[in-house]
């Protein structure tokens, strides 16, 4: 018989010449190796805050006590969510804007996370910018933060090396004093003193602005083609952090008075977990550490087959990103506890965190002891590798949720559209690399990512849950994995998640407190600006509502329930993956039933067209059930 011949306008977007397609559609870029996608999470969520925030949080929040509300919370409201995210991106093959073909309605939530993550990327540059100057500035035989009598140091400069070498007998009061490595920081790296506050900014700072042109450039070259080429450079960026982690980790363990150190980071205080603040840390600690609601995970999950198994990586990543904070932890406070032994003083005076413990306190510890250069250059060497590839999975968020929404138009210049939108967020930080950059640094990071963000994962929570259905996202799940998630994902997708960040937000409002930077208060303009920029991202959701309304036709209350639905060409990008309610709803689709595809191409029914079956005759029976009654 002779076969019949398709017209070239009827052909799936997911063949090629009328061919079947294969399981990765082509032209959006995929995975190319097996560990490209699991690295790239690692990467992503093991970043700065694993080293700097989590310390901090566990020493001032209980110590090992710390541990049990830091679990909980992970099993309550990280891993849901994280496998949530993973599932959206991995089914739809879907950036964060595109992925709400699932319900037009709430497109605004994709809106509100792109504005969210463009202002994280302008900042989050900025200290690889910091970090990438002390790095060069580790690249010489006496580190320039040893010592006072330098033209920036004052007289309250107090050198620690000064003080043993002259074995004073009468105690040193070293109060009012300062260190040295804390005057390089605050005077010389960002010239501060030039500056008098947030809306004076003072002149740009040209070895910190070219330190940024350096940062960008280097994230634009490793994205350059996508996941293609960010999916190798993991490879190195995900894993030679632990290397360099474990050396420091060994070193300071072996230093005298590390172990006052650790006993200070771990004895645990068990009344602390009496208090509601120590559970909201926790949760805190996990909702920013894993990178929920920014979108890098459903658009790294967006390139993977359709049979990825996501439910084994999740456990991976977030498990690993737990005992990675805690033995950062140890690392980080092994050498505190010498520091506090070499300056005889406490740990808790000596112990800070965010920017303060990486440019201050841990470089001032690497000036005691021997081979400095050295050690101070592997940690901020770590440093780098575990900010960029967080930066390379918002870069890779921004640049998937554009082009997948215009993909005739910016597909085939990826490239192009990645280094205009590199450029953009380059100027646009400018004003971070001036005196006063600090004090605007300061103001992103409290308010850009803050309740705005609470309120995009609460609302994407809830509209999987509630307006898609969660008998209808299990089946999404089941059609990709072979399985539905147990009670515990349900009962967690349903009330616990939603409910812990819904007390995560109201803790946050109530205890809003205006922000800081040492001595300084901000201005009220300032504030103002600050929370603007978190009521913005919340905005887009409304108005995106009104642009998903007024697309639709009839009364109000139909425009509502249409835009509310999901789009005709939401489900699985390609035909053979498309079951039961997602038949022949792509355009130009062919196969009646996707299994004839299937065995077509395999020669065979597998354990997933199996899957595919199942999914039929499930849906078939409720449609009987439903037209009974």
């Amino acid at each position: 018989l002779a076969q019949p011949v398709t017209p070239e306008l009827l052909v799936s977007p997911s063949s090629q010449d009328g061919d079947l397609g294969s399981e990765c559609p082509e032209d959006r870029g995929n995975w190319t190796g097996r560990l490209d996608f699991l690295l790239s999470c690692i990467g992503y969520c093991v970043g700065l805050g694993n080293v700097w925030r989590f310390p901090y949080r566990a020493y001032t929040n209980g110590g090992g006590a710390f541990l049990v509300p830091y679990f909980i919370m992970l099993a309550i409201c990280g891993i849901p969510i994280f496998f949530m995210e993973l599932s959206l991106g991995q089914f739809s093959s879907l950036g964060p804007l595109a992925v709400w073909k699932i319900s037009p309605l709430f497109k605004g939530v994709g809106m509100g996370t792109i504005l969210i993550v463009s202002l994280v990327a302008i900042y989050y540059n900025m200290i690889i910018a910091y970090v990438l100057f002390y790095l060069f500035a580790s690249l010489t035989s006496d580190l320039p933060w040893q010592h006072c009598g330098n033209w920036w140091n004052t007289d309250l400069c107090l050198d620690h090396h000064v003080i043993k070498a002259g074995n004073t007998t009468f105690p040193v009061n070293i109060t009012n004093t300062v260190s040295p490595s804390e005057e390089y920081w605050s005077r010389y790296v960002l010239h501060i003193q030039g500056s008098s506050g947030i809306g004076d900014p003072g002149r740009i700072r040209w070895n910190l602005c070219l330190c940024l042109l350096l940062s960008w450039t280097i994230v634009y070259l490793c994205i350059l083609k996508g996941v293609k080429s960010s999916g190798k450079v993991v490879y190195f960026t995900a894993t030679f952090p632990y290397l360099i982690l474990v050396m420091l980790l060994i070193r300071g363990v072996t230093l005298e008075g590390a172990w006052k150190g650790i006993r200070f980071y771990l004895t645990p205080q068990f009344d602390h977990l009496l208090s509601s603040k120590v559970w909201i840390e926790a949760a805190l600690q996990i909702f920013y550490s894993l990178g929920v609601g920014f979108g890098g995970l459903l658009t790294f999950a967006s390139y993977n087959t359709f049979h990825q198994n996501i439910y084994r990586d999740t456990f991976i990543v977030t498990l690993g990103n737990a005992i990675t904070s805690i033995l950062a932890g140890f690392a980080i406070f092994s050498v505190l506890g010498y520091m506090s032994q070499e300056l005889g003083v406490p740990v808790n005076q000596v112990a800070k965190a965010g920017p303060g413990l990486a440019f201050v306190v841990y470089p001032q510890a690497m000036t005691m002891l021997p081979l400095s250069p050295f050690w101070s250059f592997l940690f901020f060497f770590m440093l780098l590798t575990l900010g960029l590839d967080s930066q390379f999975a918002f870069m890779e968020t921004i640049v998937t949720a554009v082009t997948d929404e215009f993909p005739y138009y910016l597909r085939p210049k990826k490239a192009s559209f990645s280094a205009v939108i590199c450029i953009a967020l380059f100027l646009m930080g400018l004003i971070l690399t001036t005196e006063g950059g600090m004090y605007w640094l300061v103001l992103l990071d409290d308010y850009s990512a803050g309740f705005g963000l609470m309120v995009v994962v609460i609302t994407t929570c809830l509209v999987v849950t509630r307006v898609y259905g969660m008998k209808r996202f299990c089946r999404d799940i089941h059609m990709m994995l072979g399985f539905k998630p147990g009670p515990y994902f349900r009962a967690c997708w349903m009330v616990l998640s939603p409910a812990t960040m819904m007390a995560l937000l109201v803790y946050n409002i109530i205890k809003y407190q205006p922000s800081e930077y040492g001595n300084y208060r901000f201005p009220t303009w300032a504030e103002v600006l600050g929370i603007l920029m978190g009521v913005l991202s919340c905005l887009m959701i409304p108005v995106g509502m009104v642009v998903a309304v007024l697309r639709e036709e009839g009364t109000l209350w139909e425009r509502v329930q249409q835009a509310s639905r999901p789009a005709m060409d939401w489900g699985p990008s390609l035909e053979e993956n498309r079951t039961g309610m997602y038949v022949a709803s792509l355009a130009g689709s062919q196969s009646p039933k996707p299994l004839m595809v299937h065995m077509r191409k395999y020669g065979g029914i597998t354990s997933y067209e199996n899957t595919a079956i199942e999914v039929d005759r499930e849906m078939e029976e409720e449609e009987e059930e439903e037209s009974m009654m």
